[in-house]
């Protein structure tokens, strides 16, 4: 499952900062989006380049820079951003232009919010990532976009689906008129969970859905797919099969691109995922 430039994510290197971006949103005309890679930026040591947490121990003034060339890579201001304050939970939090710059310019408000929804223009959210899965969803319909952190943990709780409840009490969103992507994360074949987590899966997903979701393992360690199951939740939630798009890039497969807390055991920079509407 190495990364190659295909037709589900396309790396973007003509930039200071390369950064990826997934042909099934490129589509869409109201939205702008991005995935950041580890290279083009000033952190060093483990967070060698590209880190955008400021959490995880980098020098501040690095990330800061860092951010300033992302922005400038994907176009974006970042007076615009909004980023979110993830706890593996299933907080969603409607942003508005009063949140403008949150988490970069202003300190947040707001704690324990692992997804983020706007039907205004000119917002970037941001989450963060180094191995979760980034969830996607744009509503083509009603122009509303929602972008969500979903771990082990976001995921066995349905977090896709909680994303699209929340936009549909918002934004009156329909799941059949949305676009959902499941974006760079770790795969199935390098997520080894042990017989604890994998009983939390098989206590909310469906004997049929667990053979594409769960592989035993002699050890009595079980393979975890969360791209499988992230997709299972999108459909039993009324997305249409056809409407979901995974990337297929694996964080560990490609840790010389993308920051991975597996490969890594624990030592990386932090990734970020980013959606707005056009102004």
């Amino acid at each position: 499952m190495k990364f190659k430039d295909n037709e589900k994510a396309v790396l973007n290197i003509e930039s200071i900062a390369p950064y990826l971006t997934f042909p099934s949103l490129t589509g869409i005309d109201f939205i702008k989006h991005g995935f950041s890679t580890r290279l083009g930026g000033v952190s060093e040591g483990i967070y060698e380049s590209m880190n955008l947490g400021f959490s995880n121990g980098d020098e501040p003034d690095h990330v800061m820079e860092n951010y300033n060339r992302i922005s400038k890579s994907i176009g974006f201001c970042l007076d615009s951003i909004v980023t979110s304050d993830q706890v593996h939970n299933t907080e969603v939090r409607l942003v508005t232009a009063e949140d403008k710059g949150k988490g970069i310019k202003t300190r947040r408000d707001y704690k324990g919010i692992d997804g983020l929804i706007t039907k205004e223009a000119g917002i970037m959210l941001a989450t963060y990532y180094a191995d979760c899965v980034p969830l996607y969803f744009i509503d083509k319909k009603n122009h509303a976009i929602g972008l969500s952190h979903s771990g082990w943990r976001g995921t066995v709780k349905r977090m896709g689906e909680v994303t699209l409840k929340a936009m549909k009490s918002h934004f009156g969103t329909n799941p059949s008129d949305v676009i959902a992507m499941i974006g760079p994360s770790i795969c199935g074949d390098c997520y080894e969970v042990s017989s604890d987590v994998a009983e939390a899966f098989q206590k909310e997903f469906n004997e049929e859905q667990q053979k594409d979701i769960l592989i035993r393992k002699e050890n009595d360690k079980y393979q975890l797919n969360l791209w499988e199951a992230n997709r299972h939740i999108f459909v039993d939630a009324g997305i249409i099969p056809e409407n979901i798009h995974v990337s297929e890039v694996c964080t560990s497969c490609n840790s010389s691109l993308l920051f991975s807390h597996r490969a890594s055991k624990g030592k990386r920079g932090t990734l970020a995922a980013f959606l707005m509407i056009k102004e």
